[in-house]
């Protein structure tokens, strides 16, 4: 009989997927995917977004303190196969299913949590070009447990973001045929001040030059223009942060080079009603082909967004 490949630490995975059917995707890390043999226990929880966990499985550690049976159903662990260390961590079985009518890429950030609720660590998978219809499984799994941390018991869909495959950021090392890539970063949040920073990366074999402002439109959860916030050329007074109202200069960057821009706003409520934006479709200029990134912006009542020229990064 076939021995169970180990359970490795993974801090993402990163599914590619088949073109038919209801589909398997195993970890970017050669984990457990569709041939895994390892008996795991039905969760019963409902879908967040069209993703749900099917079960989850244990180490022995947190096994015997007993899993939640919190948020929709009871979670019941399963040891891990005789030969892996009750440290090496938990692992999820979920479904991606695409109940839409175009193919999307998710990312979906799974919680593992303490029976009280308590968030231990988590993990963002990206499932790439769900066709409409199409359902596809794979399993997420946690690094080791630090040492001394309380015992996780649930593993929970923390959040989903979805986007039209067809302007999905590209993954690392994949260049598109229009040789440049654009990407968001994690942001930074100071005092109700908010800044994302976006990434233009020159990954094709010849020289990109860019002049003038990233064109960005904001979109709903549905994928759809929000209106009613006005969006600047510069910091629009929102605040003074370097380089937000320099004027724009040619920028030619060569094969391997990144450039960046900014986005600001300050996520002050008052009267009126708070603008959240989970989506921004990105041109690096405005013929250049489309990219859908996910900062969340939390823009509140302020109805206004400042945007800064591409330019170098300092040195």
């Amino acid at each position: 009989m076939r021995r169970p490949l180990p359970l490795l630490p993974a801090l993402a995975a990163v599914l590619l997927l088949a073109a038919c059917g209801s589909e398997q995707a195993g970890t970017r890390n050669g984990g457990v995917g569709a041939s895994d043999s390892t008996p795991r226990t039905q969760v019963i929880q409902p879908a967040v977004d069209g993703v749900r966990i099917t079960s989850v499985t244990l180490p022995s550690a947190s096994a015997s303190a007993g899993p939640s049976a919190s948020d929709g159903g009871p979670v019941k662990a399963e040891r891990l196969p005789t030969g892996l260390a009750a440290g090496s961590g938990v692992s999820a079985a979920y479904e991606v299913t695409n109940s839409g009518t175009e193919e999307l890429t998710y990312t979906v950030r799974f919680d593992f949590t303490t029976s009280a609720g308590e968030t231990m660590g988590n993990e963002r998978v990206t499932v790439r070009s769900v066709g409409a219809g199409r359902t596809v499984r794979g399993t997420v799994r946690q690094g080791p447990l630090v040492l001394g941390a309380s015992q996780v018991t649930t593993v929970k869909v923390g959040e989903v973001t979805k986007v039209p495959a067809d302007e999905a950021p590209t993954e690392p090392g994949v260049c598109p045929a229009s040789g440049i890539r654009v990407s968001a970063d994690e942001g930074d949040a100071a005092m109700g001040l908010r800044v994302v920073g976006l990434i233009l990366e020159n990954c094709g074999d010849r020289d990109y030059t860019v002049d003038g402002y990233p064109q960005v439109t904001l979109l709903d959860e549905d994928h759809e223009p929000i209106d009613g916030v006005k969006i600047f050329q510069g910091s629009g007074g929102i605040s003074t942060v370097t380089g937000f109202d320099d004027p724009p200069r040619p920028v030619t960057l060569k094969p391997g080079e990144r450039a960046n821009a900014g986005l600001m706003w300050r996520n002050t409520t008052g009267f009126g009603t708070a603008v959240d934006v989970p989506y921004v479709r990105v041109r690096a200029e405005s013929d250049a082909e489309p990219v859908m990134v996910t900062p969340h912006l939390d823009l509140g009542t302020t109805g206004k967004l400042g945007v800064s020229p591409w330019r170098r990064p300092p040195e």
